[in-house]
Order: C-alpha cells, then sequence, then structure tokens
C-alpha cells in the first residue's frame, strides 16, 4: 500500500468513526459573541477565561499608545531573529522581570508558546540518568517533552498520588534525578492537582517539581497566579509554567524558576534557542493585560460561581459532568452522540464544540464548556434542558 493510498484510508476511518477534524472558519467577535457559518454564537469553545480578549477598549488603550519616534519599535510586528542574536528586545526584559516580581521569585523566562514550553524544558533538563514522572492526562504538548527527553518516563495514574509515591519509592536511588509534572487545572475535565499533596512529595524524595498552570493562571487566586497562589505553594515548585494564550488574552509562555535554571534553559533549551523571537507588539500587549488581569479579584469569583451553578444544573438534567473549575465538560460517550448534541447547541446559538478520542479517553467523548467571567447566568441557563433533550434523541450510549 502506498503512502498516498494507507493516508486515504486512515482519513476514510476517521470519518466513518466520527473523529474527522476541519479547520472551521471564525468571524468578528462582539464580546462574548462570534461568528460562525454566518451566525453569533455564544462563544463557549475559546479559553478566554476573563474575555480579555475581547475587551475592546482594552485594546484601544493599548493602540493609542503608540508614541511616533523614539517609542515606535514598541510596535513592531516582528523580530526578525532568535532571542540569542537580535531578537532580545528590551520588552523581554521588562515582562521577565515584571513575571519575577509578581510571583516573588528569582526570575522570569517567556517562551513563543505553551507548547515550546512544554517540549524543550523537560528535554533540556533531564538526561538518560534521570526519571521523569507524569500524571496519565497531562496535556499532549507534556508528554511530548516527556519523549523527546533521554530519561526514562512513566505515566502515574491520574491525580493518584499513592501511585506516584509507589513510582517515587521504587526509583529511589536507581536514577539521579527525578521529576514530577503535573497540571494545575487539567484541561479535558476540568479538575484540579492536589498541589500540597505534590510539595510534599517533592520534598520527601528530593524531586523536581513542574506545574503547568495553563488552564489556572488568570481564573484563580486573587491576583489570578493560578492554583499556586491558591494553594499558597508558590516557592515550593520548582518551576511554574504559565500562558498567555488563555485568560491572558495574548500569545507565548512563561516559565517561573530560579536563576541557575533560567541561565541553563538559554543555554540548552532548542525550542528557545532555535525560534524567532516573539514580536515586540506582542510583548508589549502581554505584559499591558498581566497588569490589569491583577485586579479582576471580583470577575474570577464570578467565574467560579457560574461554573458551580452550571454544574448543579446539569446533574439535575441528569447528565454527567466532572471537575471543580471553569471548564465544565459534558460527558456524553459516543462520537456521534457528542457531534449531534454539539449542532443542536448551534442551532440554538452556542458554539461549545464536542472534543473525541484520542483527545480523550475511548468512549468518553464530550462536549466541553469553556465559561468566561463576561458572560451571565441568564445566558446559558437553558443549555441543560436542551443538551438533555439532544442526548435524550438518539441511543444512549453515554450510560
Amino acid at each position: 500500500m502506498s503512502l498516498k493510498e494507507r493516508i486515504e484510508r486512515e482519513l476514510d476511518m476517521l470519518r466513518e468513526e466520527e473523529r474527522f477534524r476541519v479547520l472551521s472558519e471564525t468571524g468578528k467577535r462582539e464580546g462574548a459573541f462570534i461568528g460562525s457559518e454566518g451566525k453569533m454564537l455564544l462563544n463557549l469553545s475559546s479559553n478566554d477565561y476573563l474575555g480579555l480578549g475581547d475587551d475592546g477598549q482594552l485594546r484601544q488603550d493599548y493602540l493609542l499608545a503608540f508614541k511616533p519616534g523614539s517609542d515606535s519599535d514598541r510596535f513592531s510586528m516582528t523580530s526578525s531573529s532568535s532571542r540569542l542574536l537580535t531578537g532580545n528586545h528590551r520588552l523581554y526584559t521588562e515582562l521577565e522581570e515584571s513575571l519575577a516580581s509578581w510571583y516573588g521569585r528569582q526570575a522570569g523566562l517567556v517562551f513563543n508558546s505553551g507548547y515550546h514550553a512544554n517540549v524543550g524544558i523537560l528535554p533540556a533538563l533531564a538526561s538518560r540518568h534521570d526519571l521523569i514522572l507524569c500524571d496519565k492526562l497531562n496535556h499532549a504538548s507534556i508528554i511530548d517533552g516527556c519523549r523527546i527527553a533521554d530519561a526514562a518516563f512513566k505515566r502515574f495514574r491520574h491525580l493518584d498520588y499513592d501511585h506516584l509515591e509507589e513510582l517515587l519509592e521504587g526509583s529511589r536511588g536507581t536514577c539521579r534525578q527525578m521529576f514530577i509534572v503535573t497540571e494545575s487545572v487539567f484541561s479535558m475535565d476540568g479538575d484540579l492537582a492536589d498541589l500540597q499533596k505534590l510539595c510534599d512529595l517533592r520534598k520527601r524524595y528530593g524531586a523536581f517539581l513542574i506545574v503547568d498552570e495553563a488552564h489556572g493562571v488568570g481564573a484563580f487566586g486573587e491576583t489570578g497566579k493560578g492554583l499556586c497562589e491558591v494553594s499558597g505553594l508558590t516557592d515550593s515548585i520548582d518551576m511554574i509554567i504559565g500562558t498567555f494564550g488563555k485568560a491572558f488574552a495574548s500569545s507565548g509562555a512563561y516559565g517561573i524558576m530560579d536563576g541557575m535554571i533560567r541561565d541553563y534553559l538559554v543555554n540548552t533549551m532548542r525550542p528557545l534557542i532555535f525560534t524567532t523571537a516573539l514580536p515586540p507588539m506582542i510583548l508589549g500587549w502581554s505584559r499591558q493585560v498581566l497588569e490589569r488581569q491583577r485586579t479582576m479579584s471580583e470577575s474570577r469569583h464570578h467565574l467560579h460561581s457560574l461554573a458551580a451553578r452550571f454544574r448543579e444544573a446539569l446533574k439535575e438534567h441528569g447528565l454527567q459532568t466532572a471537575g471543580e473549575s471553569q471548564i465544565v465538560p459534558v460527558i456524553i460517550g459516543g462520537n456521534r452522540d457528542a457531534v449531534r448534541a454539539a449542532t443542536v447547541l448551534r442551532d440554538s446559538g452556542f458554539l461549545a464544540l464536542p472534543v473525541r478520542p484520542p483527545t480523550v479517553p475511548e468512549n468518553t467523548a464530550r462536549i466541553r464548556f469553556s465559561l468566561r467571567a463576561d458572560i451571565r447566568w441568564e445566558d446559558i441557563a437553558g443549555i441543560p434542558e436542551i443538551l438533555n433533550r439532544a442526548v435524550g434523541t438518539g441511543e444512549k450510549s453515554w450510560f
């Protein structure tokens, strides 16, 4: 079978199993609404948890800050170089110093994306003499980083810290360094890591703990530092990863760490060394949004209150949900049922897309609602009943 024949066959299988994906165009945005296929829909599939990405006034304020002359380089649309050559604009320094000061740590380091961070940090730090222990439901970028690294890696059962301790105890003395890597808020179930238990294990076994706060920063904490702020453990985690591309409404990601680790990554992390730097326009925007979101504690409280009420309403309508964050999944089961439910929601004015294997385990296809602080309960109150009717019209393979 030729390459093209094999690809054609695999694409046909994806279509048959309702796993075939397409890149759908979106149109203009008006607050929490987004244009899609000629309709304005309530956007419940983005990661704009604070609604800052659609804040027209914030964007206008940034653009109006442009001053011709000496300040014009702040608005350059390209860096045209890697950071180690000529791409390390002064806004990188300002942003990283702001991040380090905000967390009260020695150093911050900005990356081009969360994916760049996760596929680059572990391969830089961990060698064939080391062991990486990874939560089974960590994001694909973390799993890819584990696979790229020369170190051995094992996956512990999701949020099962007894299993993690078994692996730590069984590996004690057999490797140079053990690394523990986890998300704080898991992107598909919306559930939370127990950072206190992880920090206790880190200390007991001398492990290096990396916490990815991609879905935590902005959404958790009085000043938006994520679950590490809520738990009071910012100083006990070796490296905290955050992203600008979700609640912070920009592009790129960052790491919070000790100064020596930062220096080492600058010298060894391939996705940082060999990547064209972010444009100054993006760096300046990230810093402005970072400052703005620190004051949005009321929005965060509203977001979590909204999520709790939504979960309760889903359960009252006999729907299976999970988690305890602004990410609210409705687990339906079969791929066709999930696609049908998303279509019914679209017809009712909601953009809430289906998530299917391999992104989630087999027979757990779902609608994943990403709630936003700029919507009200009245905007989503009718969804549980709509979904109840939608999943009840076909075979209830999700039971």
